[in-house]
């Protein structure tokens, strides 16, 4: 019973959203600060529109890269993702900055691991499995799961030899978000996490030593690229380097 009604929290995500957007074509010789956003597993670059929207209306240029995310494993989505950016890659070009999703972190870590971008400016992950997912381990051996979520889910569990455990520590500019709250079909997966968690990722799961800053929000890991607080701090830390806590600071 269990895995039947995982089963319908995973369909849930996939009508979670409706629209399918593909890469913007950029002009090579633009002059704009770019925006690469990477939407997480079984999503698609719709699922990060209101973000490159925001970012857009305050002057950067976004390139919001649709890639099959359950169809291949990850070292396979980054060699795609890298050939769309590769024109953008230059020590003349604008700063190209980096938002991702849940897996879309994985896919940045993994292609800054071996890949030299020598105008990179900041990156900000939204709910990343850095340290792998439980959901992951409990239904990995199930074939629905793996059916729906292709390879690349296999990868992200939180044993040691698991991908996100083997990338190590980062070297770039890190600021991460992730929550609290579950979307609700995800609430058969709260006894399989120890500590707070949105569903999908643990908020211990999501640090990663290296990190510049991190915090953690109430939102969902299904809609937390949605959540208007949220785009605004991704927007803060592009420009700043920190998120903001000025709010907090103000209650104390």
């Amino acid at each position: 019973m269990m895995k039947i009604i995982a089963m319908l929290s995973l369909t849930a995500l996939f009508f979670a959203e409706s629209a399918m957007i593909h890469a913007e074509k950029i002009d090579s010789n633009e002059k704009r600060e770019i925006v690469v956003l990477l939407h997480g597993l079984g999503r698609s670059a719709g699922s990060m529109s209101e973000i490159a929207s925001a970012l857009e209306k305050k002057g950067c240029h976004t390139l919001n890269i649709d890639y099959p995310s359950t169809d291949y494993p990850v070292e396979k989505l980054v060699e795609m993702v890298k050939k769309k950016i590769a024109p953008f890659i230059a020590p003349e070009s604008p700063k190209l900055h980096f938002v991702t999703h849940s897996m879309g972190g994985i896919l940045v870590r993994t292609l800054l691991k071996d890949t030299e971008i020598p105008n990179l400016g900041r990156v900000v992950m939204l709910s990343p499995p850095n340290h792998g997912s439980e959901v992951v381990d409990h239904l990995k051996e199930w074939e629905p799961f793996v059916w729906m979520n292709g390879p690349a889910a296999l990868q992200l569990g939180t044993g040691p030899d698991s991908l996100p455990n083997r990338l190590g520590p980062v070297d770039f500019d890190l600021g991460i978000i992730t929550g609290t709250d579950l979307f609700f079909p995800d609430l058969i997966f709260s006894e399989w996490f120890e500590g707070e968690h949105d569903g999908k990722v643990s908020v211990e799961s999501a640090k990663v030593a290296g990190m510049n800053d991190f915090l953690v929000v109430p939102a969902s890991h299904t809609f937390i690229m949605r959540d208007d607080e949220v785009i605004r701090q991704v927007i803060y830390y592009l420009k700043y380097g920190a998120f903001d806590r000025s709010s907090e600071e103000s209650e104390d």
